[in-house]
């Protein structure tokens, strides 16, 4: 059994796939999970936690929302820059 991954490496991958993308460009946070495991839903609450405290935007159906709270499919995306 391998150890479940740390904030860190949650929040390097977030970022990674966030930065990837590119400023607009959205994922599913599930794609962070997979890269993480091969058994990724039990990480899903995790990675929803550790991207609240990112400079990522959580929407859902085009609405921010908070990924910690939130029921149901979520989007990640960069915050945007600037004012």
């Amino acid at each position: 059994m391998t150890a479940a991954p740390d904030d860190a490496a949650i929040a390097a991958v977030l970022m990674d796939l966030a930065h990837r993308r590119g400023a607009g460009a959205s994922f599913c946070p599930s794609e962070a999970a997979r890269a993480l495991s091969g058994d990724w839903r039990p990480l899903m609450p995790e990675v929803r936690r550790v991207a609240a405290g990112l400079p990522l935007v959580a929407t859902q159906r085009g609405q921010p929302v908070d990924p910690r709270t939130v029921r149901g499919p979520i989007r990640l995306r960069l915050q945007p820059l600037g004012p």
